[in-house]
């Protein structure tokens, strides 16, 4: 239904570059202090684009997110209760 996104964390020497990565996927956040922007692609193309990205002369470096290999799924749902006397239990 929804086209699969990977996130990637484009470092560049300077943020007045950034509006240049709109071309490439969506600009989610734009860091001016460390000078990086997080951008989200096309799955399908994501090779194919970090390779382009990796050639634009103000670019430094580029990452991908891991955040997809992490688990999403957890095994149950404590109540607040429950997990305040599992710690209360353990201090004992």
């Amino acid at each position: 239904m929804f086209p699969k996104r990977v996130g990637l964390a484009v470092w560049v020497h300077h943020t007045r570059f950034a509006p240049r990565l709109r071309k490439f996927g969506n600009i989610h956040y734009v860091s001016q202090r460390m000078k990086y922007v997080v951008l989200y692609v096309d799955g399908e193309r994501v090779d194919e684009i970090v390779r382009q990205i990796e050639r634009l002369r103000f670019v430094r470096k580029v990452e991908r997110s891991h955040r997809h290999e992490l688990p999403v799924e957890f095994p149950t749902k404590r109540t607040p209760l429950e997990a305040f006397s599992d710690i209360r239990g353990a201090e004992r």
